[in-house]
This record gives C-alpha cells, sequence and structure tokens, in this order.
C-alpha cells in the first residue's frame, strides 16, 4: 500500500467522518475515503499481524491482503453488527491466522514488544483528535481487563487469539483439562 499525504482540507469529507461514513463511500468506490481508512488503521492492524506472525516483512504483505479485501469486500461490511474496526481487525487476524497454517509453523513467543507496542499507539499522522482519543481509550480499556484476567485466562486468550491453538491444542499445550480449557474460553473478558 503506498504511502498517502494527509487529506487537505477542501477534500469532499472532513477529518470529523465516522468510519462508517468512510465505508458507505468505499462500497462507492471512492479511494480516497479507503485511503483515510488505511491511515487510520494501518498501524493499529499491523501491530495486531505482526504480533501473530513474527515477521514485519511477511506481516506488511498480510496488511495489505487485509486492505484489499475491505476494498474489495466493503459492501458486506454492516455496521449493525458492529463497528468497522473490529471487522477489519478480524480480517487481518484470520489473514494472519492463514499464513501461518499455509507455513504449518506456529508463531513463537514476542522476542520485543516495542516493535508491535510502537504499531498499536501511534496514530495516522492526519488522524483526528476525537478518534484518536477513542482509540486510546479503547485500547486502555483492553489493557484494563487483560490485567483482571488469571494467568489460567490470559494464557488460553493468548494461544486462542494470537497463535491460532483451537481448545484441545491449547488444553494439550497447557496439560490443563479440556472442560477447563472450555470454561476459560467462555469467560475472558
Amino acid at each position: 500500500m503506498r504511502h498517502v499525504a494527509p487529506l487537505e482540507p477542501d477534500m469532499e469529507f472532513s477529518t470529523d467522518d465516522s468510519d462508517e461514513e468512510l465505508m458507505a463511500r468505499v462500497t462507492a468506490r471512492d479511494s480516497a475515503a479507503f485511503e483515510r481508512l488505511y491511515d487510520r488503521y494501518a498501524p493499529i492492524a499491523l501491530g495486531i499481524i505482526v504480533r501473530i506472525i513474527q515477521d514485519r516483512a511477511e506481516g506488511e504483505e498480510v496488511l495489505q491482503e487485509s486492505f484489499w479485501r475491505v476494498w474489495t469486500q466493503a459492501a458486506t461490511y454492516d455496521s449493525e453488527k458492529g463497528p468497522f474496526r473490529a471487522w477489519l481487525f478480524s480480517i487481518a487476524r484470520r489473514q494472519a491466522l492463514d499464513l501461518l497454517r499455509r507455513r504449518n509453523v506456529r508463531p513463537q513467543a514476542a522476542r520485543d514488544e516495542s516493535e508491535e507496542r510502537r504499531y498499536e499507539q501511534a496514530p495516522a499522522s492526519d488522524a483526528a483528535v476525537p478518534d484518536v482519543a477513542e482509540q486510546a481509550i479503547a485500547a486502555q480499556q483492553v489493557r484494563g481487563a487483560l490485567v483482571r484476567l488469571s494467568d489460567e485466562q490470559f494464557q488460553v486468550l493468548e494461544l486462542a487469539f494470537f497463535k491460532g491453538l483451537t481448545r484441545q491444542e491449547i488444553a494439550q499445550t497447557t496439560g490443563l483439562p479440556l472442560g477447563t480449557v472450555h470454561t476459560l474460553s467462555l469467560i475472558h473478558i
């Protein structure tokens, strides 16, 4: 994906446009609205992808494929089912896990979280202050919820989300009974 210069004030939409408004424009093939969504969410999506596959170069390819799917499948987005960012992040996560399955390799534990955190926290250069604030609040709420999890709950969540393991694989990896893994999976956050 090419880097896009910040939006000019005379463009046909403002920095206050919601994700849903931008997606409506993307569905109508408005590339400027697509670029705005890319600038807004690419750093966060890349952080998720890199955390899963542990490779920055491959992560950038997965990011490009994820946004290609947003462009080609824009009409399938339904704001009543959830916010755009959740839809995008689920696409990015599935793409990353698909890459792992194609390689038939499980990711290794993160060696250095500094790069990952930089992508999670870096707002787009032209991001609107309300959008950045909303993302920061949501990220803080997630971190707060994660801190409240027991060690077992956190481990099950991490193995399922970031490593793509099934509940049975989690039980084998952790030595926990399968029923316990099922229970821990249901009470995560």
